[in-house]
């Protein structure tokens, strides 16, 4: 993408206030935290395939989003970092959109988990009718991040993904 400095600072603030109203749609039905998340805001994290201004639209979009679903502030911090992270693992694997969807998945199952057990004390989760604590507890917490992150970012990520490879200002 060929941008002037002022594009990508708009282009990253588009981003990020997408991922804010995404994120609140996500949150009104219930699907935006817990243990099992499916933030449809997630499917953005493709976009650093695209731009480098991705990468500080998604991370300011997730610290406003935390801030205003009201996140713990060890969650804001914490969360928003998993999406940075996630957003230059996509950038960095660019060349292949097929697989750059999965850094986020990762460093989502990677933090979150820790998050809702520090952060927010759970210590049990009930998943499809099955409680899970103690030493089954962490598995099964990263298996549900994993599960609405592959659903956000690989399913809904890779869509967006063949939708904006269409826009030739993206190419």
């Amino acid at each position: 993408m060929k941008h002037n400095y002022v594009q990508k600072i708009t282009f990253g603030g588009v981003i990020a206030a997408l991922y804010v109203v995404l994120t609140l749609v996500a949150n009104a039905f219930g699907l935006a935290s817990g243990a099992i998340q499916v933030r449809i805001s997630e499917a953005l994290t493709i976009l650093p395939v695209f731009t480098t201004a991705a990468i500080p639209g998604l991370t300011v979009g997730c610290v406003l989003a935390n801030i205003i679903t009201g996140c713990l502030p060890w969650d804001i911090v914490f969360g928003s970092l998993a999406t940075l992270i996630g957003a230059i693992g996509t950038r960095m694997l660019r060349k292949n959109p097929y697989i750059a969807w999965i850094p986020p998945v990762v460093s989502n199952a990677v933090i979150v988990p820790i998050v809702l057990m520090r952060v927010y004390g759970v210590e049990d989760v009930a998943v499809f009718g099955q409680t899970f604590a103690g030493n089954s507890l962490w598995p099964i917490l990263v298996l549900t991040i994993v599960i609405g992150e592959v659903i956000s970012c690989g399913i809904l990520g890779l869509l967006l993904y063949h939708s904006a490879k269409r826009i030739p200002q993206l190419k």
